[in-house]
């Protein structure tokens, strides 16, 4: 029992050895961790506060910068409306004295006009000389020129005032000269003006304009800047937080490290002792001096272990086997109680040996009892997993089924959809393309006969003119001159001669031509015909000329009929075609796009269809490994659950026998006590 001690204490001690190293390797990891993250928040926070303060200040900066600008543009809206108040104040001075400089110059032109006629009289009437007295009061001239002038307009209407004229004319010019200069000047100053004010505004605009995207830009920045804030804050308060409890938690690691340490350290000593007294009293008892005393002062020493038993060892034995004798009657054997009722039937039974059989014994007993509850509530545990697994993979396999049939047959339709589509663009290609042929035959066909109409027409013209240059003269036309190139004029003024024109071309020499396919005929070659009559005198046929005019002018009459006529079905032929093929261009181009579509659905089902096919293969084979497994478990779990009670009862029986088994045997261990026979039992373990 003390090496058994000494074996458990040491056990213990292994496994809180590695309690130990684990929890020692926590401390070391954990530490370096949070020391890491310390570290790392420490330098972080200096970071983050360096990087708010830049922030404030680029913040503060942005508001400064924004007054700034708004003031700027405030300055420069207040100085466009001055310039624009004090431009206006100066263009209606400015009008209103050259309105007045215009009036007087135009008065005086008048007064000097007249006077020079010698009609000064007449002039002293008018509205004009009113305004020339005006000028006489109010402009900066000589005492003399003004009473030269004053007398004149005061007098004008005495008739017998006889003034120096070219004296009063003089002064007029003079007055309207330095008036001239005067509006001159002014009227320069007012361009100046304009342009200066021009100039201003459109600086002021841009410094406006400027100032309002500066404004945009920077209000935006401001926003971003407060958001960055914010976040930095939010950043440092949450770091500091972290450092705050990494801090602490570093601590608390390490003052739990160390206590645990100086802990392990007591427990080390605490179970050496333990382990140094229980090896020295191993030592003492197992002692040579120690064990011959025992077997002298107790003669079944070699039996029991340091016990006085109240009953001879025999009746022990006999009563210990009936106890389990019970149980082994009952049908379940047991080799455990084999073994023990085989140890208890030895003459020298040791019964501290049998006692730790039967202690081992009801151990195991209730070891296989714990194993077959555990079991027993596995197995049932995996029936019922493995049951409701089986029912959710048949119910996953059958929509797997159902999906990939309808998949399958949605695939199909579609083939059978991209089929039709793509028979029917094809269908639809040749019946363009034989309209393309068509319709090229039909403009081949059109161009010839629009060649021939013109060909035609043009012979009859020919024809007709040259009928009328014989029989009608007068309406003859002859046809143009030929136009000399710059060379052949030059030769002519050399006095050289040209080269002959080639005589015209074309149908009979008439230059017209005309696209006509001419078919060769096989004609047999027959004997040469006699002469015919010779003609008589010639008759101009004026009647008959006549009449084929007429009849030249109705054949052309048709031909330009006919000719349009073609040219309407030409146009509308073309029309219909263009039309027909926009249409077949359109169906073909939606054809295609919903080929595309199909076949792009089609293959995203045929994809679904191999994965749900796999998906599908996959849930087949978990289904028939889960069915195996269900089998297995058949094997394994149907005789233990069909006989677990039976087992239960038979085991408890037997750990009650050896439980009695034991206690008839223990009935000796009560130390130095005598009994009626006097017989003891010590024996040495």
């Amino acid at each position: 029992m003390l090496q058994m001690m000494a074996k458990k204490v040491e056990a213990e001690g292994e496994k809180e050895q590695e309690m130990f190293e684990k929890f020692m390797c926590y401390c070391k990891t954990s530490g370096e961790t949070l020391g890491a993250s310390i570290a790392d928040a420490e330098t972080k926070i200096p970071q983050l506060e360096s990087d708010i303060k830049e922030a404030e200040a680029s913040a503060q900066q942005l508001a400064d910068d924004l007054v700034a600008h708004k003031a700027d543009r405030a300055a420069a809206n207040e100085a466009v409306a001055k310039a624009t108040a004090i431009r206006g104040k100066e263009a209606a001075e400015f009008l209103k004295e050259s309105t007045e400089d215009k009036s007087n110059l135009a008065a005086m032109g008048k007064a000097i006009a007249a006077i020079e006629k010698g009609m000064s009289g007449t002039f002293l009437q008018t509205n004009a000389a009113g305004v020339l007295r005006r000028l006489t009061m109010s402009q900066d001239m000589t005492n003399v020129d003004r009473d030269i002038l004053s007398s004149f307009l005061a007098e004008g209407s005495s008739q017998h005032y006889a003034p120096a004229s070219g004296e009063i004319v003089g002064i007029l010019k003079q007055m309207a000269d330095t008036m001239a200069k005067d509006l001159a000047e002014i009227t320069e100053q007012e361009n100046g003006a304009k342009a200066s004010f021009a100039g201003l505004m459109a600086a002021k605009e841009k410094e406006i304009a400027a100032a309002g995207s500066a404004i945009e830009k920077k209000t935006k920045r401001v926003g971003e800047v407060g958001i960055e804030i914010v976040n930095l804050k939010e950043d440092l308060d949450d770091t500091s937080k972290s450092l705050a409890e990494d801090k602490q938690f570093l601590l608390d690691l390490q003052k739990n490290c160390a206590t645990k340490e100086a802990e392990w350290a007591q427990i080390c000593k605490t179970r050496q002792e333990e382990l140094i007294a229980i090896a020295e009293t191993i030592k003492i008892l197992n002692d040579d001096d120690a064990l011959e005393l025992f077997k002298k002062a107790i003669p079944s020493a070699a039996s029991a272990s340091l016990l006085q038993m109240q009953a001879s060892s025999k009746e022990l034995r006999t009563q210990a086997l009936k106890a389990l004798a019970a149980v082994r009657h009952k049908g379940d054997h047991n080799t455990g109680l084999d073994l023990i009722s085989l140890a208890l039937k030895g003459k020298a039974v040791d019964f501290s040996k049998v006692l730790t059989m039967i202690d081992d014994m009801v151990v195991l007993l209730g070891k296989e009892q714990v194993d077959d509850d555990d079991k027993k509530a596995w197995c049932e545990a995996e029936f019922d997993s493995s049951d409701d697994k089986k029912k959710g993979l048949e119910r996953l396999i059958s929509d797997l089924e159902k999906t990939i049939a309808e998949a399958t047959e949605m695939i199909a339709t579609l083939s059978g959809e991209i089929s039709a589509l793509e028979d029917g663009i094809v269908a639809l290609d040749k019946s363009v393309a034989l309209a393309t042929e068509q319709r090229k035959e039909e403009h081949t066909d059109y161009v010839q006969q629009m060649a021939e109409n013109n060909a035609v027409m043009g012979i009859i013209d020919i024809a007709k003119n040259r009928l009328n240059k014989f029989y009608n003269p007068k309406m003859y036309k002859a046809p143009p001159k030929r136009e000399l190139s710059e060379e052949e004029r030059i030769t002519l003024n050399m006095g050289g001669t040209l080269a002959p024109t080639n005589p015209p071309a074309g149908i009979a020499g008439t230059g017209v031509t005309a696209f006509v396919q001419v078919h060769a005929f096989n004609q047999e070659v027959d004997a040469p015909a006699p002469p015919p009559a010779a003609p008589g005198a010639f008759k101009k046929k004026g009647a008959e000329s006549g009449g084929v005019i007429a009849m030249l002018d109705m054949m052309k009459a048709d031909v330009a009929k006919e000719t349009q006529e073609m040219e309407f079905e030409e146009k509308d032929s073309q029309g219909d075609y263009e039309s027909m093929v926009n249409d077949a261009a359109a169906k073909r181009a939606a054809d295609t796009t919903s080929i595309q579509e199909k076949t792009a659905a089609k293959a995203g089902l045929e994809a679904d269809n191999i994965q749900n096919t796999d998906q599908k293969k996959a849930e087949e084979a978990e289904l028939m490994a889960t069915k195996e497994y269900i089998a297995s478990l058949h094997g394994d779990c149907d005789w233990l659950l069909a006989n677990f009670e039976l087992r239960k009862g038979a085991r408890t029986n037997e750990i009650d026998a050896l439980k009695n088994a034991k206690a008839v045997l223990s009935g000796a261990d009560y130390s130095l006590v005598e009994t009626g026979r006097q017989s003891f039992l010590v024996s040495r373990k």
